[in-house]
């Protein structure tokens, strides 16, 4: 019994300094320049493409169903797009641990935000539902350029605080607060009833468990999402923005807010999220390579009690 303990301590010994030694390798990687990056991206792709093929099942599976009216040489075109997408922006995430001010300034753009700030100081804060598609990860860079404090949510890797702490600093190191998604709720009702402006800023598809009661027809599958940042809006009365991340040239991008309801309270139950849901179809159809096709999106099949949004 004594060597089955002493022998799952060591395990449990190697595992954290594999974690840690990950970790320090994407510290490392911070470090080089933007152009070694993306050489180091294209290596990435080519030996994905033909040794790899990370997710490959997953990603084809997930563009034949939201896109059946394609041809299998005209799926594999946005495959190959969205696969070199996505090393780029695998390594310019690791990229904004050390990415200084200077060089975001020159890479990513946020347009309107006087306006946008102007309603949400009126409103005492703001809901912004963002989405997997294109660099989602620098936006927290809008912190530098936004005058509100901004709330990131984010999912807590698993048994992993290393990975954690990484992906804290590079969210957080531009100002903005980063918060667990299970605290969100508590931390925009604390500044709202203080009448301080903040803004809850989240990626609102992320797949929900089979029992949510939001099912709705997304890239012609059934998929579940979570209402919390609608129930959250409807509570608040806060406004809710849309996030929209354009893709204008390799490492550089443009950051579109757009207002998806002003007054939560005054609109139907499902309102918001249906307009969510339409809004993120509407682009990734106009741009399919820049979602994330490679996530298990569509892993729960909805129970038979459970109505489809209409």
């Amino acid at each position: 019994m004594t060597g089955k303990i002493n022998k799952e301590k060591q395990e449990g010994s190697i595992t954290k300094i594999r974690k840690r030694l990950v970790v320090a390798l994407l510290k490392t990687i911070s470090f080089l320049p933007f152009r070694v990056i993306y050489g180091l991206s294209t290596f990435l792709f080519y030996l994905n493409k033909y040794f790899l093929k990370y997710r490959y099942q997953v990603t084809t599976e997930n563009l034949q169903y939201a896109f059946p009216e394609k041809t299998d040489e005209e799926r594999a075109e946005i495959r190959d797009r969205f696969y070199r997408h996505f090393f780029d922006f695998s390594l310019e995430s690791v990229k904004l641990y050390h990415a200084s001010e200077q060089q975001m300034r020159k890479r990513i753009v946020f347009k309107d935000l006087p306006r946008d700030e102007k309603l949400i100081g009126e409103k005492k804060g703001a809901i912004v539902l963002a989405f997997h598609y294109n660099n989602w990860e620098w936006c927290s860079f809008i912190q530098t350029q936004f005058k509100y404090p901004i709330l990131m949510v984010y999912n807590p890797p698993r048994y992993n605080k290393p990975m954690e702490n990484f992906l804290k600093h590079s969210r957080g190191k531009w100002g903005g607060r980063v918060i667990p998604t299970v605290q969100a709720a508590r931390a925009i009702f604390e500044y709202k009833a203080k009448g301080e402006p903040a803004v809850l800023w989240l990626a609102a598809d992320q797949t929900a468990k089979a029992n949510s009661p939001f099912w709705i027809t997304f890239l012609n599958r059934e998929a579940a999402f979570f209402t919390g940042p609608e129930k959250i809006a409807e509570k608040t009365n806060l406004p809710v923005f849309f996030q929209h991340v354009k893709k204008v040239a390799r490492g550089k991008y443009e950051v579109e807010i757009s207002l998806l309801a002003e007054e939560p309270k005054k609109l139907n139950p499902n309102e918001i999220l249906s307009a969510y849901v339409e809004k993120m179809e509407e682009i990734i159809r106009q741009e399919p390579a820049y979602y994330l096709w490679s996530h298990r999106r569509w892993k729960h099949n909805r129970p038979t009690q459970t109505e489809l949004i209409k």
